[in-house]
């Protein structure tokens, strides 16, 4: 049974022991993988390359006396592959070698004869610098030997590509364990990314016909969610007799991990998605995106929670001169209206960063899912950039949903995690809503944590979620999914404003900015004195008290004026887009009239500093109070704490005696 998960579970358990048996005394145990995840690429490169390597050679040798230069393309056909190497060496010659110094020669000839695509797999694993170490310790022989052993069979014959790719992605798991405090940044359990690609394409799976589609993540760790996706899109459009093709595309900055995910493509077979992937230091999405102008139907990301992107920041010219269209963009009006988060958190970012790249000129245009802790939901003030993305997401009617996962979903955090489901071609009855969905409760315990991981959605589990995404507003169970209006989640900050009040001030003149700090640093406030006229409107002025212009008495004539605010009694108000309007023009005046008149008379709004902003809390729209215990229960507790100090008194007593 070459292909079956009991053979697979053996060649992982085999390559597993060869890290024990050779690396023991040479790594912390953290470590081996910087050693054994390229050995297993390369032993499995090189069986693949076994019946061409010939055919290459040749190939190679007519390239260089015809002195043709580009030779990748005609070398890949000679070896059959997306991939080949020319040095003319194979893993078998080199086993040979019995010197240390000329193994290391030879092997490092071997690993520069590969092809670019393999070569930058090397240089990211960063393979190389693992060999002065592994030669001095004469480990670099052994781990050849332990590799080319009869009962790790790593060749197509013993082990088809998605079988390979199987043992490489159970290698990297593996790994991953026993890094927890690394995991999180770079892999997404695969019970997440199930549920999240569930998500993005159930909805719409009876509506994707035949076809070609482009699939992204701007922040692809190893892989695992491009890899799952295309997975379930032909899983879920197979069974209908659909046709359909796809084209991986990925982006990510962590070197070993972006190794991981073209060796993983290679491995499967996926040569040409492979090199549809960009990554390595280089590469921040932010600041450096890949794949500027380009669209794509589905696309889903775990971006980094709470990491600083403070470099990209800068590197885009810094946080008041970004123009990058990703993030400053058109919306209300205004062509300057700016995305940009805080350096402290970017997760946000790359949200925006998916969203610039939905299909526009399409029947389908684009679904995305995309995984964010709770920060993203009620971060940022209104104007500011977080607030400001989640305003331009609901008022442009992208959002369908947002699903609580579970607590202790992934590897090193425990934190809540929230999945946003997002679509530029919302159902109609979806339109102007949005859906949330409080899966907390949704999980199955894992027999056995992994790191911070204590439960995962099984299907079942994913089953529930699917169910009530799909009933939208049928949902019967209000306690898990609720339908709110978009402009629900939004408000206007308002600035309330009163005058600055100085005893001994003349209420009937106006002082120049200089006599205001003078009174503002000598003066006495109090609330008994009369108000600081700062400016007076043109005769034409009409009194608005709301907003600050009263009418006073100037050098003897009736003129609207505006009064000097006294910062120490600033505040700030949020009002409800919705709030009712009443008896008057509109919410914000039928509020300020209600919450604010009634304790500050002399308050005004400075509708110069009015912000709409957005925020989502989950807390307050699923919070359910916990019951007051009964007077009853109470006095128990009271009477038996009596009795245990009566006891205790009882006992002392006696010892002293």
């Amino acid at each position: 049974m070459p292909h079956s998960s009991i053979n697979h579970a053996r060649i992982v358990a085999l390559i597993w022991n060869i890290a024990d048996d050779v690396l023991r005394d040479l790594y912390v145990r953290g470590k081996y993988r910087d050693v054994i995840l390229p050995f297993t690429v390369l032993r499995r490169l090189d069986s693949v390359l076994g019946p061409t390597r010939d055919a290459v050679k040749t190939m190679k040798n007519m390239l260089d006396d015809a002195g043709i230069a580009d030779q990748d393309a005609p070398l890949r056909d000679a070896a059959k592959q997306d991939f080949y190497n020319t040095s003319g060496f194979s893993l078998q010659d080199l086993r040979h070698v019995s010197n240390s110094t000329r193994l290391r020669q030879n092997f490092e000839a071997y690993l520069d004869g590969f092809s670019p695509n393999v070569q930058e797999i090397i240089d990211n694993f960063e393979l190389r610098n693992q060999l002065p170490r592994l030669t001095k310790a004469d480990a670099l022989g052994s781990l050849i030997e332990k590799f080319l052993a009869p009962d790790l069979d790593l060749s197509p014959a013993g082990l088809d590509n998605h079988g390979m790719g199987t043992v490489f992605e159970e290698l990297v798991r593996r790994f991953n364990e026993e890094n927890n405090e690394e995991a999180g940044e770079h892999w997404t359990p695969r019970d997440a990314v199930r549920l999240m690609t569930r998500l993005m394409f159930e909805p719409i799976a009876d509506a994707i016909p035949s076809g070609t589609y482009r699939l992204y993540d701007g922040a692809m760790g190893t892989g695992g969610m491009l890899t799952v996706a295309e997975e379930t899109l032909h899983h879920l459009t197979e069974p209908s007799g659909k046709k359909v093709s796809t084209h991986l595309y990925g982006q990510e900055i962590n070197a070993e991990t972006y190794a991981i995910a073209k060796a993983d493509l290679i491995l499967k077979g996926d040569g040409k998605a492979a090199d549809n992937i960009v990554g390595g230091p280089e590469y921040s999405t932010l600041s450096n995106d890949a794949f500027a102008g380009q669209e794509f139907d589905f696309m889903l990301s775990n971006p980094p929670y709470g990491k600083s992107w403070k470099t990209d920041q800068d590197r885009l010219g810094g946080a008041k001169k970004i123009i990058d269209p990703r993030f400053v963009v058109t919306h209300d009006g205004d062509s300057e209206y700016s995305l940009v988060t805080r350096s402290s958190d970017g997760q946000l970012m790359f949200l925006a960063n998916l969203i610039s790249k939905m299909k526009q000129g399409t029947e389908r245009g684009s679904r995305i899912a995309s995984v964010h802790n709770g920060s993203s939901l009620f971060t940022g003030d209104a104007g500011q950039g977080e607030s400001n993305i989640r305003r331009w997401i609901i008022e442009n009617d992208w959002l369908e949903a947002i699903v609580a996962l579970p607590l202790k979903m992934f590897y090193n955090t425990g934190i809540a995690t929230y999945v946003w489901v997002l679509s530029n071609r919302k159902e109609e009855r979806r339109k102007d809503k949005v859906q949330l969905i409080d899966a907390t409760g949704w999980s199955t315990p894992l027999r056995k944590n992994l790191g911070e991981k204590g439960v995962e959605v099984s299907t079942a589990d994913a089953d529930k979620v699917l169910e009530a995404f799909t009933a939208f507003d049928q949902y019967e169970d209000s306690d898990r999914s609720k339908v709110f209006d978009g402009v629900d989640f939004g408000y206007r900050k308002i600035t309330v404003e009163r005058p600055l009040r100085i005893v001994g001030v003349d209420p009937d003149r106006v002082y120049t900015a200089k006599e205001i700090k003078q009174l503002k640093e000598e003066g006495v406030r109090d609330e008994a004195a009369p108000p600081v006229i700062r400016k007076t409107l043109p005769y034409s002025a009409v009194p608005d008290p709301l907003h600050g212009r009263y009418e006073a008495i100037v050098d003897g004539r009736i003129r609207v004026v505006e009064y000097e605010p006294d910062t120490d009694l600033r505040d700030t108000e949020q009002v409800p887009l919705t709030e009712p309007l009443g008896d008057y023009c509109d919410g914000v005046e039928a509020f300020f009239r209600r919450e604010v008149t009634p304790y500050a008379p002399d308050a005004w709004i400075d509708e110069s500093k009015t912000k709409i902003g957005y925020e989502i809390s989950f807390t307050r729209h699923f919070y359910k109070p916990a019951p007051m215990r009964t007077l009853a229960e109470i006095q128990a507790d009271i009477r038996e704490l009596e009795a245990e100090t009566d006891n205790l008194i009882a006992e002392i007593a006696g010892e002293a005696r």
